[in-house]
């Protein structure tokens, strides 16, 4: 039997959960279409996954090497815990806690940019960072989170593998019957006493890391609100400063209609300037040509009176 095609399941564990069974059908019919009816019928026992665990596929499938990251740090908190190695732990601990909220921020990076996500208040970020720490504490939760077919959230009450009470074998027949009963009974009675201690030591330590991660997590909650808060008053101050930039642009359009308007005024005022500064000029040289052809009469008629006079 093939495997199905793996970008037709990639594509459908994209697909935002409210359309995934549409999706999905489609997918059924297309591959009947093809002559491939044991492929439709494996892609209709495809289930669809809750939005937290589709916003966990989607960081899969878009960033696989930040879950590799995760897979790695996963085992190395493995081997620190069964090791003992307390510093080593610690700051494999801190690590984890910059590592989820690194993912964390990445899915809501994603979910902001991919059409049909719920709002960034509606995410449900919670239940995605309870999924990464328990990928981070159990390799099966790690697998299915790098397969990106996660179907539900994950949660995980404390942190690492959980310890394995230790086994031993009890003597029966002659192996028994070379035991002396008082040793034997007062032996099993001390082993069955540590145990009871060991048990309570782990219940102690498991609520004080439960403690620890409540603790964590409200403070990531608080965190998370206040992020939100901002991120909703720069979408606010990002549309306002749209709206004021169109508005000025569509001024500077106004200005910019206006102004060449006012050119085309211009040049026609420099033209009929121009004009008049013709005229002028050709109305003065017409002035003065009269004015002279005055004076030269006036000179005439003044000679001609002198000769009369000078005839009587």
């Amino acid at each position: 039997m093939t495997a199905l095609p793996s970008e037709v399941v990639q594509r459908l564990y994209r697909t935002p959960p409210d359309k995934f069974v549409a999706a999905r059908d489609a997918a059924v019919a297309e591959a009947r279409r093809a002559g491939d009816p044991a492929g439709a019928r494996r892609i209709a026992r495809l289930k669809r996954p809750t939005v937290a665990a589709w916003l966990v596929n989607l960081l899969a499938l878009e960033r696989p090497e930040l879950v590799a990251d995760l897979t790695q740090l996963a085992e190395a908190l493995r081997t620190a815990q069964r090791d003992l190695k307390g510093p080593k732990l610690r700051e494999l601990s801190a690590q984890r806690r910059a590592v989820v909220a690194a993912l964390v921020t990445e899915v809501r990076r994603i979910a902001a940019r991919t059409p049909g996500a719920p709002a960034a208040a509606r995410l449900p970020l919670a239940e995605v960072e309870s999924t990464l720490h328990a990928a981070l504490a159990d390799a099966e939760v790690a697998e299915q989170v790098r397969s990106g077919q996660l179907l539900r959230a994950a949660h995980y009450a404390g942190f690492g593998e959980v310890p394995r009470p230790q086994l031993r074998l009890v003597p029966t027949g002659e192996e028994a019957a070379g035991v002396p009963e008082k040793e034997t009974d007062t032996g099993d009675a001390r082993r069955a006493r540590d145990q009871r201690a060991a048990v309570r030591a782990e219940r102690a330590e498991r609520a004080r890391r439960r403690r620890a991660l409540d603790r964590e997590l409200a403070s990531a909650h608080t965190e998370q609100q206040r992020a939100e808060r901002e991120l909703d008053g720069a979408a606010v101050a990002e549309r306002d400063n749209a709206a004021t930039l169109d508005r000025i642009e569509a001024e500077l359009a106004e200005l910019e209609r206006r102004r060449a308007v006012a050119e085309q005024e211009l040049s026609r005022s420099k033209l009929a300037r121009r004009g008049a500064e013709r005229t002028l000029t050709a109305a003065r040289r017409r002035t003065g040509e009269v004015q002279a052809a005055i004076e030269a009469l006036d000179a005439e008629e003044e000679d001609a009176a002198d000769d009369d006079g000078e005839a009587d």
